[in-house]
This record gives structure tokens, sequence and C-alpha cells, in this order.
């Protein structure tokens, strides 16, 4: 049997959304070039995109975007690009980013997100697959890694590059002679933007976004623009973004996550900064003192991570200050979401360890922090906890790219830790039968490119989408997700292991940065560590342990002793199936460079196992000579 949330029913068959007839009588813009447009006349300002170039910050007005803009769609139909056309981005996020973007799709040319991570023969595969005609190119540097790949993409015709120069090179652009040319064209055809604009319709494709491919080859993902407009007023609904707002950029926007938080701040008129890189989040951060940061977990990980780094540097009773913190946090913030009045003892706690610990949290984030979203992957809850118990208040949200990209998203005045919130506006979620989350609404893609077979596989006969997430809907609609579906591995004695809560068990572990659960086939899971290399040195100093190198660290008897006894710790209510009984440590971070990470900075578990095959086969080898139980 299925169980659903109750919720408004979508019209018809997956991915369709309200009529023509509504829409007008609504009066809501319905494509995102009228979301655009709207905005940047009704919620003007000075800084409406902010970028660090050359050590100094420079804003860009939203007069002066709206005129890039329709400069770019003009010089697109100049070069004979046409309403339906396929078009590239291949940059990290920047101010021409959403000027590339957004030009394009007022041009009613499709946008093709690329991730600038992605090797060149992929960054190929998808502009072949996609059949674009032009790419935007972050740089030159950028262009000429990929530029012997690109000479083999037959519909490739024009590139251009966002940034610097390209008088050398043949049949290069540069951004601002694009936008020339659309200048050129504006005063010959004045009335042609509006034409333009006025000729999408909202079942129009507005991008076709390639998946990450944690398995398989990517698959092109075509969203139209009532996806994403039916998406974006449903989840403001409930996050609630402001002209107020300072959002801090952090995420690529080749993310579909970060793409439709992009178009919310500019929705409602909020004030955006694009963080230099992820090194340099935290000093943005003080520079900027925003009060929203989109997010993946991965984030929050590092700054907890950098926490507990500094508290060891600071010696034990720091370390034992953090801990009781924590603590109070954890309680505190249980107490707000179940709305239990906090006894006199925990507010005397909470005020103290707020003077004490959770202000310098505060002040390292720029002090103004109204809400981290995050999405992308599970958040730990105990992370969710210590967050909002701090002050810091974390929302979890759910989706994929496949629906534009929000399902379900916690809000900050209803915000149940643990959980990633009810479904927003228009969308529906059910349970299968297997556990599977299934989702229908205005949401849903409209297939994947070039792949009806594919497209056929995720729906099921009824319309509804299958997430291929495992999940759990409580009395009150709230979502869990509990492993990805194509993640559950079996052992070799028949039983399934849900690898990410097991993993989010270990990462609790002040000694643990990262973790793998691996064991599929074999008799018992065992987990590959990248350890918090802070606090192993701080532990092998205090038990006078000969350790230098991280390949010392790895293979210290005691070292891996303490990790087994910190694993076993936190998973010792697991049922026997599930408990880790061999960890192993690896050198080296799991990174996108490096091939273990999408750029989603989800975990690629086929790659894990064939890159420590030989230490994986080795662990259990030991494991089977020691005469390890089951």
């Amino acid at each position: 049997m299925k169980t659903e949330t109750t919720g408004r029913p979508a019209r018809g068959a997956a991915g369709a959304g309200a009529g023509p007839g509504e829409r007008a009588a609504a009066g809501a813009p319905a494509t995102i070039v009228e979301i655009f447009r709207q905005a940047m006349r009704l919620k003007s300002r000075p800084d409406v995109l902010n970028y660090k170039r050359g050590g100094a910050w420079h804003s860009i007005s939203s007069e002066e975007l709206l005129r890039r803009v329709r400069r770019v769609a003009l010089g697109l139909h100049a070069l004979g690009l046409r309403r339906g056309d396929h078009a590239g981005i291949l940059s990290e996020s920047s101010p021409e980013w959403v000027v590339a973007d957004l030009g394009s799709q007022s041009a009613g040319v499709v946008n093709v997100p690329i991730y600038p991570t992605l090797a060149p023969r992929q960054v190929c595969y998808i502009m072949e697959d996609s059949g674009s005609l032009l790419l935007f190119v972050q740089d030159r540097a950028a262009y000429e890694r990929v530029r012997e790949e690109l000479s083999g993409c037959a519909a490739l015709s024009t590139v251009v590059l966002l940034t610097g120069g390209a008088d050398d090179l043949p049949g290069v652009l540069t951004l601002s002679g694009l936008e020339a040319r659309g200048a050129e064209l504006e005063a010959e055809r004045p009335a042609l933007a509006e034409e333009l604009a006025a000729a999408l319709s909202p079942e129009d494709l507005t991008t076709i976004i390639y998946t990450s491919g944690t398995t398989g080859e990517p698959k092109g993902v075509m969203l139209t623009h009532s996806n994403v407009v039916s998406n974006l007023l449903a989840t403001s609904e409930r996050l609630a973004f402001t002209p107020e707002d300072v959002a801090l950029s952090v995420l690529p926007l080749a993310h579909i996550f970060e793409r439709g938080a992009m178009y919310m701040y500019l929705h409602h008129g909020a004030k955006v900064y694009f963080s230099e890189s992820m090194e340099r989040i935290g000093d943005n951060m003080r520079e900027v003192r925003p009060t929203l940061v989109v997010a993946v977990p991965r984030l929050f990980e590092k700054i907890y991570a950098r926490i507990k780094d500094k508290a060891a540097e600071g010696g034990r009773v720091k370390t034992a200050l953090l801990m009781w913190a924590v603590g109070v946090a954890k309680r505190w913030a249980h107490a707000v979401v179940w709305e239990r009045p906090a006894g006199g003892l925990l507010r005397l706690q909470h005020g103290l360890a707020t003077r004490l610990v959770f202000s310098k949290w505060r002040e390292a984030t720029g002090g103004r922090i109204r809400l981290f979203c995050s999405g992308g992957a599970a958040l730990p809850e105990e992370l969710g906890l210590i967050f909002c118990g701090a002050g810091l208040p974390v929302v979890q949200g759910y989706g994929l790219t496949e629906t534009s990209p929000v399902i379900c998203v916690n809000g900050p005045d209803d915000n149940r830790i643990g959980t990633v919130g009810r479904p927003v506006r228009g969308a529906e979620v059910r349970i299968a039968p297997d556990g599977e989350i299934e989702a229908r609404g205005p949401n849903v893609m409209r297939g994947y490119y070039n792949k009806p077979e594919a497209t056929r596989e995720v729906f099921t006969e009824d319309g509804w989408f299958k997430t291929g997430d495992v999940g759990a809907l409580d009395a009150e609609g709230y979502l869990r997700i509990t492993d990805r579906k194509k993640e559950l591995f079996k052992t070799s004695g028949g039983k399934y292991v849900a690898p990410q809560p097991v993993e989010q068990r270990i990462k609790q572990s002040r000694f643990v940065n990262q973790v793998v659960l691996v064991g599929a086939g074999r008799k018992f899971p065992a987990a590959l560590i990248y350890p918090d290399w802070e606090m192993l040195r701080s532990y092998a100093q205090h038990k006078g342990l000969d350790c230098k190198t991280p390949a010392e660290f790895c293979r210290h008897p005691r070292i891996i002793d303490l990790l087994q006894r910190q694993v076993d710790s936190v998973t010792s209510d697991l049922s026997r199936f599930e408990r880790v009984k061999r960890v192993a440590l690896i050198e080296r971070e799991l990174t996108i460079d490096g091939g273990e990470l999408t750029p989603t900075l989800k975990v690629k578990r086929r790659v894990v196992d064939e890159k420590y095959k030989d230490l994986i086969d080795r662990l259990y080898a030991e494991a089977e000579s020691e005469g390890r139980p089951e």
C-alpha cells in the first residue's frame, strides 16, 4: 500500500502546470524572463550583484544587469540563434554567468550549464548530446583546457569568453563583443527584445541540465519555464526571502539548487555576493556579513571540523568547553523543534554557552546569519541540531534536478530537524511499497533529452516520478530520507545495508573527516575513513605516539584501534549485520578533482571501490585470517 501526503493535486501528467487561463487570472509571471524583468523593475537596487576582483568588491545595478541581459539576447539573435536552440555555459559562478543565462533565456535559447570541473571529454559529450550551437566559457584558460575536444563538436559554431580578451583566437567572441552586437541590433530594431520575450511560452524549455552521474553516463534533464517558475514561487512561500536579505552565493550555478536560489534572490530583490572560492568562504562571510547562505552538507561539516580543530589547538580545557556547549546546543534545539519550554537550568546553560562559545561562531559567519539552507545531500541530524542550537539555523530541503529542484523544505518557523520538511505547494509525495519516494507536481521535468526509454523508466504507470531515494513520511507529513535506493548494498549473508545513515553516525566522531562504507558481497560492512588530522595529531601527542606523516598515522595500530573504538561507540545500537567491523584510514581527501566526488559533492562509490580495491581486499583478507566474526 502506498502512503501519500495531502496537497494540491497536480494537473494532468507529471510535469504539467496550471493552464493559461489560471496563470493569466493570477497575474503571476509565467517565465523566468518575466520573473527577472519584473524584479528588476519593481525591486531595483544599485547593487543587485556583487563580486570581488583585484582585491575589491564591485557592484552591478539592476538597471545595468537588465541592459546587459537584453543585449546578450539580441547578440545571440544577431548570430542566428533562435527560440529553441541550445547554448552551453562552462564557467564558475559569476555575474557574467547570470548575464549569459538570462540573456540566453531572453532570446528563447535553451541554456545547458556545464560544471567547470568536468573533464574535457565530458564537456564535449554534453555539447554533442545537447546539440548546442554556442558555448559560453569562463575565460581563455578554461577555453584552452577544452579547445581540442571541442573541435570535434559538429554543431558548435561559436565560443564566447565571459571574461578576458580573444583577439588572437579565431572564431571566438568576448561577452562584451556579443553585447556590442546586441546594442547594434537594438539600435536598428528597438522593439525586438520585447518581441523575443513575449514569444516565450511557459511550456518552452528553459534549460537542459546534465545529471552529475554517480552511475552511468549523464542524462540531460529537460525543465520548462513552468517547471522552474512554479517551484520558485512555491519554495519562496516557505523560505520567505526579503529585499533586506544579503545572500552569499557559494555553490556552482551549474547546480540547479544554487541556480534556483539565485532566481529567488532576484525575485525577492535581495543583494547577492559571489564567494571568491570554497577556500575563501570564511573570509567572505566576515566581509559580506550575509543573512542567507545556500550550501551542501559538506560546507557545514567543514565549518564544524574547523571549530573542533581550533578547540583542539587550545588544549583539553577548550575541547571540554566545546563538547559541553555542543551538548547544550543539541538539548536547546530539541526543545525548540518539539516546542517544549526550556527549563530554567537549560536557559541558563544556553546563555552561558552563547557568551563563551556560540557568539564566536556567529562572528565567524559575519554575525547576521538569518538562515542557512542545506540541500544536495542528507544533512546529519546532529549537525543540524548543533547549528540551530547555536543560533545559526539550518533548514534542510529535498529535491532533484528532475524536480526543478525542490520537493520538500523546512521553513525558518517550521523547522523539523532531521527531516527535509513537508512538500511545497503543488508538490505531492508518496512512499512506494519498497520505500522509494515518488513525487508529482508542476515542478517535475518533461523528461531526459534524447532518452525516451530512460524517461519511461523513472515514471510509474500512473505518472509519478521515481526519485531513487528511500524515505518515510511521519504523521504530520514531514519527509525523512534514509538512503539512495541504488546505494543500498547486500552483504554475502543476504542483508541489505543503507550506507548513508551509518556514515552519518560515524561522522559524529571528532576524529573523522570523511567516511565511505563498503561491503557489497562481503561478510560485513567496513569503513574507509579520511581522518581529521589535527585531532589525530593532538591525540598522538597526548599519548606519546611516534607518528609524523599521514602514512604513519594510517598504519599505526593504536590509531586504527582508536578509530575502530570511535566507530563502535556510535554504531553499537545498530543491527548486527549493519555494524562496521573493520576500518581503514586513507591519506588523501575525497575530492572532485580526484574523481571520487561529483560536482555536487556526492560520493562516487564505484570510483572509491575501484581506487581503493587493494586496500579493501587487504582489509577483508586480514579479517579472514584473524577469524574476525561476521
